[in-house]
């Protein structure tokens, strides 16, 4: 059996060729922006360290090891150990903040074994998620140590991990595409939906005044957005919303269309926040419209992963030529 077919092999390869990569960025970029030691090493560790449960719900073989009493353990792990890295001195120590990490890893692992495995759990789970995320319960916990160090994010990505985890290994949702690599037929179809999605947003952003006109994104810079987005806010809005949020209400309503509408509404209403600016009525209408070519991105390839496509796509081009 080759390295590539051996999950272990994979899992491992992967591993240490992201920690490699990660490294060498992290130390470049923080030579590059000056940020001191003090700030630098102890935040790059915790981000060395969330890396492998990011993994995780890519490996389904590897993933399946830690489904059972197990799980409750490595979502608390998940939590509290980059924190911790950063307590190392980047960040001061809380015992206040490592009991919110704990409690927030155990109130979401132990859900489906205090609630039923049913359309209302699941509805209060996402709202739940949903609720900590805008809430921003991770400024809370992490504050950035220096200017540059946006060490916050590690927050989100234990949220989203946790929430993955519980709802592949407790719920039990079917595969929706999840993983880091588009295939050639992902590629295709989230850029066609892109392409489709591309005059209606022109439009919508002239009409509602969403945004202005700037020189374009310094092409590197671009690429560091594109794959960052890649790789975290598009995964992981499009697993929740076109993974698990789109596949439930289709099986609560037996319609697909319905399903599309209803998840694309909702879409654009988590981003009634955005910027800061409650009610931001010009950002739901044009979040949702997008949602709409994402979810029919989704519903084509029947991967997450094209819609992840043709969400890259979007924001990339936005942050390319709008502010």
């Amino acid at each position: 059996m080759s390295a590539m077919t051996n999950p272990s092999s994979a899992f491992r390869i992967t591993l240490w060729t992201g920690w490699a990569l990660l490294s060498a960025i992290g130390l470049a970029f923080a030579r590059w922006k000056g940020i001191p030691n003090w700030a630098a090493l102890p935040s790059l560790a915790a981000f060395l360290i969330v890396y492998p449960f990011y993994l995780l719900p890519a490996f389904p073989r590897i993933r399946e090891r830690f489904a059972g009493p197990r799980l409750p353990v490595v979502l608390v792990a998940c939590a509290v150990l980059p924190y911790l890295a950063c307590c190392a001195g980047a960040i001061p120590f809380q015992f206040s903040a490592l009991l919110k990490l704990v409690a927030l890893a155990l109130a979401m692992g132990l859900w489906y074994r205090v609630f039923p495995k049913a359309p209302l759990a699941d509805v209060a789970f996402f709202v739940f998620v949903v609720a900590v995320k805008l809430g921003r319960f991770r400024d809370s916990i992490y504050q950035t140590p220096y200017k540059g160090v946006e060490i916050a994010i590690l927050g989100d990505l234990a949220l989203f991990l946790i929430a993955v985890l519980v709802l592949m290994l407790e719920r039990g949702i079917r595969e929706t595409g999840y993983g880091f690599l588009p295939t050639r037929r992902d590629w295709r179809i989230g850029a066609r939906h892109y392409l489709y999605f591309l005059p209606f947003g022109i439009a919508l952003g002239y009409l509602l005044k969403a945004g202005r006109l700037v020189a374009p994104t310094d092409p590197l810079k671009l690429l560091g957005y594109f794959l960052g987005y890649l790789f975290g806010l598009t995964l992981a809005e499009e697993f929740i919303f076109r993974g698990v949020l789109q596949q439930w209400i289709e099986n609560w309503t037996w319609s697909r269309r319905a399903a599309l509408i209803l998840t694309s509404i909702l879409f654009g209403a988590v981003h009634l926040w955005f910027r800061h600016q409650f009610p931001n009525w010009r950002w739901w209408i044009i979040a949702g419209t997008l949602g709409w070519f994402c979810g029919r991105a989704r519903n084509q390839a029947g991967s997450i992963r094209a819609a992840m496509v043709t969400h890259t796509l979007v924001i990339t081009t936005w942050r390319a030529f709008l502010v």
